[in-house]
């Protein structure tokens, strides 16, 4: 008898095990479903797209699959010695470090300020991503009428009494780039401060009590302890902002069209400029370099995630 119970206690275990085998097979196979059509367009628009784009900058064709004839470095060459080219990186660089660096700053210290469990804080979350809502054309069509010198600040300043009071910074080429760094910033601190807040907010609250049993002052707790702790969020923050920069046109077109002369021409106005102009091959060569210094970040950041990975698994 005790057998025969022992015996149907088995074979119900075994039913069990295969009924929960068969359900995880389920969850997996409506997993792979769910996410095959992203996968399908994620490798048909990204990957087959952007291989197109690197072999077609090794062409000298003008427009896309007419007239394809491989040359090489050719267009590479072309692209290095175009002063156009040339400014527009330079740009980017100084617009980028300005645009990182500011809402960085500043999306630490409204996360910071946040981070105090402030009274109508879902409202002041909202003020502050409302900018990140509007398109990039928007925002730079108001900081464009903002910073007009008959309309905006300077024309509003003047009409107090101040008649001699100068402030145009997009009519002067040493200064437009400054101007679209102002306009961007406002645009992407919110979401830089939403992504801070986050990894503040994932830090143990016993570490806040230690600093301050032991004396720690509060500035020393956070950039000596809470920012090496935040290492994820301010990853995904930087990711994100370097692909904004990279990416910038919108605003150039909304706010300076690319002037005063080239002064504030980027990587991407010229790629847009060159395949409107019908010369494909250049574009797609300079398109190639813009995903340069995306791809480095990536990989550089897969490859610490890795390693923080493995050292977890081996302690």
């Amino acid at each position: 008898m005790t057998t025969t119970v022992a015996t149907e206690q088995a074979l119900t275990q075994r039913q069990l095990k295969a009924r929960a085998g068969r359900r995880r097979l389920v969850g997996k196979l409506s997993a792979i479903i769910g996410t095959l059509p992203m996968m399908i367009v994620a490798i048909g628009v990204f990957v087959i797209g952007i291989t197109f784009t690197v072999v077609l900058s090794f062409t000298n064709t003008k427009f896309f699959l007419i007239n394809i004839d491989f040359v090489g470095w050719r267009q590479y060459d072309v692209l290095w010695s175009t002063p156009r080219w040339l400014q527009s990186v330079t740009n980017i660089w100084f617009y980028g470090f300005g645009h990182i660096a500011l809402c960085l700053g500043l999306g630490f210290a409204l996360a910071v300020a946040m981070d105090q469990r402030i009274r109508g804080e879902d409202a002041f979350r909202t003020i502050f991503l409302y900018p990140f809502a509007l398109s990039a054309v928007i925002t730079g069509l108001v900081w464009q009428l903002m910073l007009d010198p008959h309309w905006g600040f300077q024309a509003f300043v003047r009409s107090l009494g101040f008649a001699d009071f100068t402030f145009a910074p997009l009519a002067s080429g040493s200064t437009a780039l400054i101007g679209m760094i102002v306009a961007s910033v406002w645009n992407g601190v919110g979401v830089t401060m939403a992504i801070l807040l986050a990894g503040l907010r994932g830090v143990d609250e016993e570490i806040w009590k230690a600093a301050r049993i032991d004396g720690i002052p509060a500035w020393r707790t956070y950039f000596s302890i809470v920012v090496p702790m935040m290492r994820g969020a301010i990853a995904t923050a930087v990711v994100l902002l370097v692909v904004n920069v990279v990416r910038t046109f919108d605003i150039v077109i909304a706010m300076t069209g690319g002037g005063p002369g080239i002064s504030t021409q980027m990587p991407a106005t010229y790629v847009i400029d060159n395949i409107n102009s019908r010369n494909v091959a250049q574009g797609a060569a300079a398109a190639t370099c813009m995903l340069l210094p995306i791809a480095a970040l990536v990989i550089i950041q897969a490859y610490f995630r890795w390693r923080a990975s493995r050292r977890g698994r081996t302690t």
